[in-house]
């Protein structure tokens, strides 16, 4: 008789106070959205750049995010499936897979990550931001369910200043198209008083996000601003931004930082506390999400920490000095909507990741281009040499996918950043060689 061959299980992922606080978060939210037709709420589907949460909370609507959705079927191994059924239906191997995964996801019966059924949205609400797969996706959702649909067109920032005309033309936007269309979608008025008050709670919270991200000056960073930050900027770039649980989330988050920087350590990893600081690194691109532990796992496992990302500007660019403000309340959503990642010029983003490099100390840049998001990956080729010239700091080139499991290759990956760590070593040895001559 043979002797068994037992497979080693992988060990759940280790997760700091506010990580699990998040997730509790997000598993209520989830479950508020299932419910919403029980409880006689209507449902708003928007998406995370440029989205109006405090705008949909005035009419009592609840904030379902698609490519949210996307991210989470693709942190547990579900987008794969998705993916496929929409294929299978004609959707083309080249759409965006956050796309096809929510598209999948509806074909299947639009089952959530709480394995309850999401109700069908009442309204679309479209920020337009930059992503041209954004209005494509919300014509297919259209199709669909048959619902309002709203567009509200944000002037894209090409020579890199936000103007008085662009917010004019926003705020008129709002008063005349947007504002009205909610008010007819809820039945509820519309009270700016009660806007006011939400922007307000916005502000609190984006001052201790701005406080946890600028917390990566600290050696050693107490947090990584890519992997730790996906679970950071959860509550402020989706669904709580203006509530009270996310000033509390971010006041929570900003003790535990403190805390960690006083013991001198580093972020908490699945795989438990971060080891010796050995590279900082700024990174351009959104990550993968099928394979995140392992994605993860083969920085901190080589001493890397990521002290500043541009993913983590997709939702607001907090930290270069945007607000919230009750006092200019529509003005404010305008000037937000203008300023996210997605809505900046090359030379911008160049611009962005350049000031990284040197506010964050960093030895150099990892841009993961994703093969299925325009968005992002188009001239990161060029932003890559650009900053490498600039800065005098080494850069290296990766591909994977958002939620595609199929282009997400380990080896490759994993080969790939040893040779960049190993070419950041040499570049250290060459600078102290030209020191002590």
């Amino acid at each position: 008789m043979k002797p068994q061959t037992i497979k080693a299980q992988p060990k759940d992922a280790i997760k700091d106070a506010s990580m699990l606080k998040q997730k509790e978060m997000m598993a209520k939210h989830y479950d508020r959205l299932s419910d919403a037709r029980e409880n006689g709420e209507k449902v708003a589907s928007t998406f995370v750049p440029g989205n109006l949460n405090e705008l949909l909370m005035c009419f009592d609507l609840v904030n379902n995010l698609p490519e949210v959705n996307a991210i989470q079927s693709g942190l547990r191994k579900q987008s794969g499936a998705y993916i496929m059924e929409a294929e299978r239906a004609g959707h083309s191997e080249d759409v965006c897979t956050y796309v096809k995964s929510d598209i999948g996801m509806m074909a299947k019966g639009n089952i959530g990550p709480n394995g309850r059924k999401l109700p069908d949205p009442d309204v679309l609400m479209l920020s337009y931001t930059g992503c041209f797969t954004f209005m494509k996706w919300f014509e297919l959702l259209r199709e669909q369910y048959k619902c309002e649909t709203i567009f509200f067109q944000t002037p894209y920032m090409a020579d890199g200043k936000i103007t008085p005309n662009m917010i004019q033309y926003m705020v008129r936007q709002l008063k005349e198209e947007v504002i009205p269309k909610l008010e007819k979608v809820s039945g509820v008025k519309f009270d700016l008083d009660r806007l006011r008050e939400y922007l307000g709670k916005s502000a609190k919270a984006e001052d201790d996000l701005v406080y946890i991200l600028k917390s990566a000056k600290h050696k050693p960073s107490p947090i990584d601003a890519y992997f730790g930050g996906i679970y950071y900027i959860g509550p402020i770039f989706g669904a709580f931004r203006g509530t009270d649980d996310a000033v509390e989330y971010y006041r929570f988050l900003r003790k535990e930082v403190d805390q960690r920087i006083a013991a001198g350590l580093g972020p908490v990893t699945p795989d438990g506390p971060m080891g010796e600081e050995k590279y900082r690194l700024v990174v351009e691109g959104p990550p993968n999400y099928t394979h995140f532990r392992q994605f993860w796992k083969m920085f901190h496992d080589e001493g890397a920490t990521v002290v500043a990302s541009s993913y983590t500007k997709v939702g607001g660019t907090y930290d270069y000095g945007f607000r919230h403000d009750p006092a200019r309340p529509l003005e404010s959503l305008a000037e937000y909507c203008l300023g996210v990642y997605t809505n900046r010029s090359l030379p911008m983003r160049i611009d962005m990741l350049v000031d990284h490099m040197d506010e964050y100390q960093a030895d150099g840049l990892v841009i993961n281009s994703i093969k299925s998001c325009n968005s992002f990956s188009a001239g990161q080729l060029l932003i890559m040499r650009e900053v490498e010239k600039r800065t005098g700091k080494p850069a290296v080139f990766i591909e994977t996918d958002l939620v595609d499991p199929r282009y997400f290759s380990a080896a490759n990956v994993k080969n790939r950043l040893e040779s960049y760590f190993q070419m950041i070593e040499q570049k250290r040895s060459g600078a102290s060689r030209g020191a002590a001559a």
